[in-house]
């Protein structure tokens, strides 16, 4: 399945330059969701803009197919990139400051979303697992009666990409998916877990 993993935000919260290339373990952030999509078997493209020219560069240098966006926006960007590529299969977005995601829960996604039937799928994560450890909370829904966040990856089917997509709303209880990085306390608490193992 193709994934696109978006890197054209600018993330003027985190204040630390490029936000794909912030370090954690030794690595850009971008690269470990890299090596969680390409673990699961995903073909990638990395969607830039011209707000992140130097996550573009280190991307080329690294031999990432690269698709250049308009940078109009999160959504705009991916549905320039899957017209451009005339892509109509399903495929999945991921969001690049998710360096926790790894190949196994991927894997679960795309099964999940196979057994559904359905168009679409999006991830969330129960939202008492954010405020179990302290991570900020942007939007909440209630699906089947639990309060869930969404995490930002994504299942569409391409050949639908401008239009609303039946959707199967997949809960995760999965803690790896909450560190979704756009605050420094939010990169350090990622370091913790990525590095040395430590949630506390």
């Amino acid at each position: 399945m193709l994934a696109l993993i978006m890197a054209g935000g600018c993330g003027s919260r985190l204040n630390a330059g490029e936000k794909p290339l912030v370090n954690i373990c030794g690595n850009p952030m971008i690269y470990h969701v890299i090596r969680a999509f390409e673990g699961a078997g995903c073909e990638l493209v990395i969607v830039s803009s011209p707000k992140t020219p130097f996550t573009k560069n280190w991307c080329r240098t690294n031999g990432f197919e690269i698709y250049n966006s308009g940078g109009a926006g999160y959504v705009e960007d991916m549905i320039e990139c899957v017209l451009e590529l005339g892509e109509e299969n399903p495929l999945m977005t991921c969001v690049s400051d998710l360096p926790c995601i790894n190949s196994a829960i991927i894997s679960v996604i795309i099964r999940q979303y196979l057994a559904s039937g359905k168009d679409a799928c999006s991830t969330w994560i129960p939202s008492h697992l954010f405020q179990r450890y302290g991570c900020s909370i942007s939007y909440t829904e209630v699906i089947n009666g639990v309060s869930a966040c969404p995490v930002g990856v994504n299942i569409l089917s391409g050949d639908r990409i401008t239009e609303e997509q039946d959707e199967l709303k997949l809960i995760l209880d999965e803690l790896r998916l909450i560190f979704n990085v756009n605050t420094p306390g939010e990169l350090s608490r990622v370091r913790k877990f990525l590095c040395t193992g430590m949630t506390d």
